[in-house]
This record gives structure tokens, C-alpha cells and sequence, in this order.
């Protein structure tokens, strides 16, 4: 069939149902932000066979949707209409919610309904039910939908409120109010709730000190009181208010209007050390003892230790990146053998902040810290002699998060999850030892192939190809479950003096071929030429994408002045020792 996408963004939705489409071998055009001039010109070239809409915020033209079959994923029960579907569950504490498919017609989110799915709904921020339940039934349906239009198999039913199955019903956008703080009246979890309604966008608005500030990132804690609305606690970058009763840590803030602050989202303790009094700060307790918290901690069962790093949309500032590598050189330092890398509970890794580092007195030189940051980290993984490394993408992975993985002995991927295994749209060559790792993953021709074409990649991809050694199931409990009961196995299975033996050979072989500080040095002397020039392409970019301007969301291969390959075959295709050129990539 004809698809066309049509979204308001290229969000991690939209990658996944434009490359699950395609492996269904329908033939798949998109649009995005509804150019309706652009929109029109495109339908009426393309004549798609059905318009599929899985993030869309604007209104399908009337002509458009009159004409052509348009389905639209809301994230809401059958019945449930508006802007604010998810904001609305959340915050009334709905132990149900749904997806449903439905038909564009002249009432927003009230034509016909093509599907719908129900799930529990966990107690969780907005972005990360999206990410999950949402995107994991919105993908299922659109599939399942596409299938029954082929077999002529189509029974689409109009909305009809006098059904008592019906549950949903029309809900305002949700204002600002309604997630209004009141921190003499509200308990943590009301307080929490009010925050996972807005997050990521719009955030939960609050004065402090005197200026704006949005709220993000909210975890409850009960061990720490004090005065409401006061900060009682700093620890890392999260930062914690008292709350009527209990507490709650916030991990991000924006402010739009202090001077020496952009208005983007940082770390809430950068943010709040720029607007809190001197002799207020030196009064807040900065070791909160056990702190919920805290991004980086670890799992043992048995012989094997599972290391979260749990980082908000999954940036690695320096800081993070430093920890992150301490945490992993303790853990080496115990009798653990396998250690798994797990990741966020909504990201895997991203690679550098390019929040922090948009924030940076000098952005430039903070650009070099976190990537010569990153690059340690990624080293203390690759050089682990004495123990097996496992990378289990939970979640979706970009840039040098995705090469980090590859530094593992093994990578585990859940199914559903999209990579973006690629640098080039950042406008930077990239690091973390991708010249060494990527192609030694995929073989050179498949590295070439991925950097230039900077598309996304479903995880039945990177199996396919090599990057991922295993695929999981995509339900979250039994992914664990799998990879428990794997890496138990793994405990019993495999000789492991024999696997280390190997291992360390295979470094010495790789090592004597080309030195990793030679791939370091190559790299970073492309990242730093690209840092240091104030008009580059990164700078650019980096600049869009902290203040959400627009651009083109589609992965394009880069201009011409960044190179057009960025890995030259090697003299000795047998030997995983690519040299570099000058492409671009991210980090």
C-alpha cells in the first residue's frame, strides 16, 4: 500500500511506524509539520492509499481528509476527545487508559473508531507512558489496521456515547491551573502526579525567588520535611522541596527571564544556585543522606550486577559521564563477573548534554569536556578484562549512547525500541571510539552505510544487521524477566575463563593493529576543529535543537562540506582499523 505519514514531528513514534511500514514493504512518504501548501502538492503526486497520523497537533485540512482515508492515533480510550488526553489521566489517577485509532473527520478526535487498546496506567511521568504502553499499542494497532484494509477486512464503528462501554468524553485543553502547586495544601504525590501530567511539555510553573520557573523530573520522597515550598535538600542536580507532607525532588527547571540563564531546561541545582541568595544556598543541606534521586545505581544477583543510570531524556553531561565511570571502576573493584548496563527508565543514552553545554559560560570548551568525558566512559567499558559486559537497551538510544553500547561484549535490545546510531545531523563527526567500535560491530561497508544514511533503526534491524546480538520481547516485565533468567544462564553456561582469555587476545590483536588512543586522537581532532569554529554546522544545530526551532526532522545525508565518508575502507578489509576523513556526525 500507498502510506503516507503525516505528524507534527519526527518523534520516536513516527521513526518507528515510518521503518516498521516500510519492513511490511508498503511503500511510505511523509510530511511533517503541515505545510498545507506543501501537504496538498505532495497528496496529490504521491495519492496514498491511506494517510496515517500517529503525532499529530494540528488540523487535517478539510479537503484532505474528505478525499483520502486519514487515521489519526489518539492517546486516549474510545470516546475520550481533546488536546490534553494524557495530562488528564494522570492527573485524576485513572488505574485505566487507552490508545484509539479513529477517523479524521470535521470534529476533532470524533470520527469513526478503526481500533482501540486499554492498559494499566502506571504511575509515571506523560513522556514516559507515551513512550511505552502508548507507542507500543499505537504501533500494534496501525499494523493490525493496514492488515485488515489489505484483506478487505474493514469494520470501522462511529463513536456513539449512548454505548455504555464508551467511558471517554470530551476534555478541555488543560490550563495551567489545574496543575497549579499549592505546597501548603499538597502532598507529595499530588504534588508528583501534577508534575508526570506535564512532563516533559508543558512543566508546572512556579515563582521562585521572584522568577518563572517550570518544573520537570519529579520523584516523591517521605525521609526528608520541612517547611513547605522551601528547598530542603540539593544532591547532584536534582534539587528538593517540601512539600504539605513528604517531599519531592525535581531533576530539571527552566527559567525564561534571569539574565544569565537561557531559557531551556538544565539541572535544577544549576538553575536554582543561579536564582537562590548566597547565604540561602550555604543553608541547604547538600548531603541528603539516601536520596531517591540519585541517577546512577546498581543491582547484584549473584555473579551478576545490573548498573542503572537513570538520566533525565537521556543526556550525559560531564558530570554524569564522570560519575557514571566511578561507578562502573567500583564495581570492577568488587567480585562481580558479568555486569549489564541498563540505562534510564526512559532512555538509554543520548550522548553528550547539549542542554548543559548550550548553557556553558563557553560552550566550546564544555562541548570538549563532555566528550573527552564520554570517551573515558566508554573506555572504562572496553577495557574490562576481567569481566563480561552486557548493553541491555531498555529504551531508545541516539548518538554516542548507541556507540557506548557497542563498547559491551554484548548488546541486548528490546523489541520496539528505535536507535539513531549516527552523528552527521548534529553537524559533528562523532567519538566515543566509533571508528573502532561501529565498524567492528557491522563490518565496514554496514558502518559506512549507517553514518551517511543517519536513519533511524528498529531494533529487528540492529539484530539483523549485527549490531544487537539478541532481541527481547517488547512488554517491559518480560524483557527483565528474559534477561534475568539469560544472564543466570549465562552464570552457569559459559566459561568464562575462556571467554575472558579470548577477549583480552582480541583487544591485544586489535590493539597492535591500531592503538585505541590513535582512534581517540583522529576523532577528537575532528570534534575539536569542529568545536572551536563558532559558525560550524554544530553550533547551529545544537542552538536549534535546545530552543525547539523548526527544521527539517527527516535524516537527510549531510552537505558536501562535511564530507561524504566519513570512514575510508581500510587497507585490510579483514581487520576492523578504519581511518578517518572529514565527515560530520553527533555526539
Amino acid at each position: 500500500m500507498k502510506v503516507l505519514i503525516l505528524a507534527s514531528a519526527f518523534s520516536g513514534l513516527t521513526q518507528r511506524v515510518f521503518k516498521e511500514l516500510l519492513l511490511l514493504g508498503h511503500v511510505v512518504e511523509q510530511h511533517y509539520d503541515l505545510d498545507e501548501i506543501i501537504l496538498r502538492d505532495q497528496v496529490s503526486q504521491f495519492e496514498p492509499d491511506i494517510i496515517i497520523c500517529p503525532f499529530l497537533t494540528q488540523r487535517i485540512p478539510e479537503d484532505i481528509w474528505r478525499q483520502y482515508l486519514c487515521l489519526v492515533i489518539h492517546p486516549g480510550i474510545e470516546g475520550d476527545r481533546g488536546p490534553s488526553s494524557l495530562d488528564w489521566a494522570i492527573i485524576e489517577h485513572k488505574p485505566q487508559w487507552g490508545v484509539t485509532l479513529l477517523q479524521a473527520d470535521a470534529e476533532m478526535d470524533s470520527g469513526d473508531i478503526w481500533d482501540t487498546r486499554v492498559f494499566a496506567l502506571r504511575e509515571a511521568s506523560k513522556l514516559s507512558v507515551y513512550k511505552r504502553e502508548v507507542s507500543s499499542a499505537a504501533v500494534d494497532m496501525i499494523k493490525s489496521t493496514l492488515r485488515n484494509i489489505e484483506q478487505q477486512q474493514i469494520n470501522p464503528r462511529p463513536l456513539d456515547y449512548t454505548n455504555p462501554k464508551v467511558k471517554g468524553k470530551l476534555r478541555p485543553l488543560m490550563k495551567r491551573e489545574i496543575r497549579a502547586i499549592d505546597w501548603q495544601s499538597d502532598a507529595s504525590e499530588v504534588v508528583v502526579r501534577k508534575m508526570n501530567s506535564a512532563d516533559t511539555s508543558p512543566g508546572v510553573l512556579i515563582s521562585l525567588y521572584d522568577y518563572p520557573v517550570y518544573l520537570y523530573g519529579a520523584s516523591e520522597d517521605t525521609s526528608h520535611t520541612g517547611h513547605p515550598g522551601d528547598i530542603i535538600a540539593v544532591y547532584k542536580d536534582a534539587v528538593c522541596f517540601a512539600c504539605a507532607t513528604g517531599s519531592v525532588w525535581i531533576q530539571q527547571m527552566k527559567c525564561k527571564q534571569h539574565p544569565r540563564l537561557p531559557a531551556i531546561k538544565l539541572p535544577a541545582a544549576q538553575v536554582v544556585q543561579h536564582l537562590l541568595p548566597v547565604h540561602a544556598w550555604s543553608a541547604v543541606n547538600t548531603e541528603p543522606g539516601n536520596c531517591v534521586a540519585e541517577d546512577i545505581y546498581s543491582e547484584r544477583d549473584g555473579e551478576v550486577t545490573y548498573l542503572y543510570f537513570n538520566f533525565y531524556n537521556g543526556a550525559m553531561s560531564t558530570r554524569q559521564c564522570h560519575d557514571l565511570k566511578n561507578a562502573l571502576v567500583s564495581i570492577k573493584q568488587t567480585d562481580t563477573k558479568y555486569i549489564v548496563l541498563m540505562g534510564g527508565e526512559d532512555f538509554w543514552s543520548n550522548g553528550i548534554h547539549l542542554n548543559c553545554i548550550e548553557a556553558a559560560a563557553d560552550p566550546a570548551e564544555e562541548s570538549w569536556q563532555n566528550i573527552n568525558a564520554i570517551n573515558d566512559l566508554v573506555l572504562e567499558i572496553i577495557d574490562s578484562p576481567d569481566h563480561m559486559t552486557i548493553a541491555a537497551l531498555r529504551n531508545n538510544a541516539g548518538a554516542g549512547g548507541v556507540i557506548a553500547a557497542l563498547a559491551c561484549d554484548e548488546v541486548i535490545i528490546r523489541d520496539g525500541v528505535v536507535l539513531n546510531p549516527h552523528y552527521q545531523r548534529m553537524g559533528l563527526y562523532g567519538s566515543e571510539y566509533w571508528t573502532y567500535l561501529l565498524p567492528a560491530k557491522v563490518g565496514h561497508r554496514q558502518a559506512q552505510k549507517i553514518t551517511l544514511d543517519c536513519e533511524p533503526m528498529l531494533a529487528a534491524e540492529a539484530f539483523e544487521i549485527g549490531l544487537a546480538d539478541t532481541v527481547f520481547p517488547e512488554e517491559w516485565q518480560a524483557f527483565h524477566d528474559h534477561l534475568k533468567v539469560y544472564c543466570r544462564e549465562l552464570t552457569r553456561q559459559v566459561d568464562l575463563p575462556a571467554f575472558l582469555s579470548n577477549k583480552r587476545q582480541q583487544r591485544q590483536h586489535d590493539e597492535s593493529i591500531k592503538p585505541l588512543t590513535q582512534y581517540r586522537a583522529e576523532e577528537l581532532q575532528e570534534m575539536k576543529r569542529i568545536f572551536d569554529d563558532s559558525g560550524s554546522r554544530y553550533h547551529q544545530e545544537r542552538r536549534a535543537f535546545v530552543y525547539k526551532q523548526k527544521g527539517h526532522p527527516v535524516a537527510t545525508r549531510p552537505d558536501a562540506s562535511y564530507g561524504a565518508d566519513p570512514l575510508r575502507e581500510p587497507a585490510d578489509t579483514s581487520e576492523y582499523s578504519p581511518l578517518l576523513s572529514t565527515a560530520g556526525s553527533g555526539a
